[in-house]
């Protein structure tokens, strides 16, 4: 048996003090100064981390990103001194999508490398748009030895890019025909192409180093391809945007590239492989509503691997009512089962994986492996405020980022979504993440329940009621 895969986190702790969203009022005028005092009994010794993180600070602040919300200071305060309550400068992080709460919890994990908890449960509604109106099938959890990261069972999140045959042949024991060329990647998680208002100091770079050091691969520009240590250690994949077979790129050395489709992007393919035999060419389509008739013309015609580029939010371009990634990948997917041509091409979708979740449930709904970016800044303490697409200065100086503190952040926020991923695959009983692709009986659809149980007792309601 193969060695387990593990990434090895190291805590990371932000240059810029987070935006917190719980924190304590504490009416100290009222304060009778007790022997029992309640804040020395604080299980996350927040309020001796207050006092050290406060020494240095001029002013006085109430709000505590480490504040759990447990209320066990709030509730047995003898003086009912205490109060606790949300930052108002914490709910104008990020939008709709990338929301406060993620946001914080990415913070978390970039800085910790481990899986989140709350003490003060999920408070959140029954369902909601997009991903959040799946649930994953978790009736394997009461098997120990697939306890996801603290099992004895070997649990793989490795997959295979490229195109494979659609059956084996053989001629007097031997392969009659040479199988095409695969890359493979120890996690089902790409790093995509950062955008230009990001792209300052050493981010890109340090983006790439993030991906050789756990093994996995960043999509870069040919310009930012170039010198890059990680297009040295084969962890690289070029964006060549010339797809013309008689201008296109040869893109080095590298055996994974990617090119945006086109008329000729298949002759495009040709002349790259020809250039490169043993290279792999993932053509990167815009995922609009005829993404799933695109998606299976280029496979019928001997694609490698497609790359469906959904916007930030996950949702398909090009439509007044754009469908969800989810809606849009289990479209693709069925189109490829039934043409009995799935096996044979890799789908990579990319925006709008947000969590560690939405990597299980995009690969339910049929992708092979997902792409993220705007996680990846995240980690790197961004809060989505948007001062820099307005040109204004970054509040966390994203330019002057160190490359290591940088690296670091990234792994440790792989290092958790890895391990949740290892919880999901543990919980549903798979053993492999190849083989959580298409698999929608390990989840439940919010329409399904509605249609089949809830909705003849409570109505039509919509997912995110």
């Amino acid at each position: 048996m193969p060695a387990k895969y593990a990434i090895h986190h190291k805590t990371a702790k932000p240059r810029f003090r987070p935006i917190g969203k719980l924190g304590i009022v504490d009416w100290r005028e009222d304060c009778s100064s007790c022997h029992n005092c309640v804040k020395r009994d604080c299980v996350y010794r927040l309020y001796r981390d207050e006092a050290d993180t406060l020494r240095d600070e001029a002013g006085y602040l109430d709000y505590i990103y480490q504040c759990k919300g447990c209320l066990n200071c709030v509730q047995n305060c003898t003086k009912n001194i205490l109060t606790r309550v949300i930052n108002p400068e914490f709910l104008r992080l990020g939008d709709g999508y990338y929301t406060p709460d993620l946001i914080l919890s990415t913070w978390y994990q970039a800085e910790t490398g481990k899986i989140p908890v709350s003490g003060a449960g999920y408070g959140g509604p029954f369902s909601g748009p997009g991903f959040d109106s799946m649930w994953t099938d978790m009736s394997e959890i009461v098997r120990p030895t697939r306890d996801g990261i603290h099992g004895r069972e070997y649990i793989s999140t490795g997959v295979d890019i490229g195109r494979k045959l659609p059956h084996l042949a053989f001629d007097d024991g031997r392969l009659k025909v040479d199988p095409p060329p695969l890359a493979e990647t120890p996690l089902p998680v790409l790093f995509d192409r950062i955008p230009r208002h990001w792209n300052r100091g050493a981010v890109t770079a340090l983006i790439a180093s993030a991906a050789a050091e756990i093994g996995t691969l960043a999509v870069l520009d040919e310009a930012d391809h170039r010198e890059n240590e990680a297009a040295a250690r084969g962890r690289a994949i070029p964006f060549l945007t010339a797809p013309h077979p008689e201008t296109a790129q040869p893109g080095g050395a590298a055996t994974l590239v990617m090119i945006p489709d086109g008329p000729d992007v298949l002759e495009a393919q040709a002349a790259l492989k020809a250039d490169h035999p043993g290279r792999i060419v993932a053509i990167r389509i815009p995922a609009d509503p005829a993404a799933a008739g695109r998606v299976a013309t280029l496979a019928r015609d001997g694609a490698d691997a497609i790359f469906m580029a959904f916007d930030r939010h996950g949702r398909e371009n090009g439509s007044a009512h754009p469908r969800h990634m989810r809606d849009v990948l289990r479209d693709a997917h069925t189109t490829l089962v039934r043409q009995g041509i799935r096996d044979e091409v890799t789908l990579i979708a990319s925006g709008g994986i947000a969590a560690a979740e939405h990597v299980a449930k995009a690969i339910i709904c049929g992708a092979d492996l997902v792409a993220i970016d705007v996680p990846l800044i995240l980690a790197l303490e961004c809060r989505l405020c948007g001062e820099c697409e307005r040109g204004q200065a970054c509040p966390i100086a994203l330019e002057e980022i160190d490359a290591e503190f940088g690296v670091r952040r990234i792994v440790n926020l792989m290092a958790a979504w890895h391990s949740q991923l290892l919880e999901m695959l543990g919980a549903m009983g798979i053993r492999e993440v190849r083989r959580l692709r298409g698999e929608t009986g390990r989840c439940m659809f919010f329409e399904d329940l509605e249609r089949d149980t809830f909705g003849r007792w409570f109505g039509k309601r919509k997912a995110d009621a």
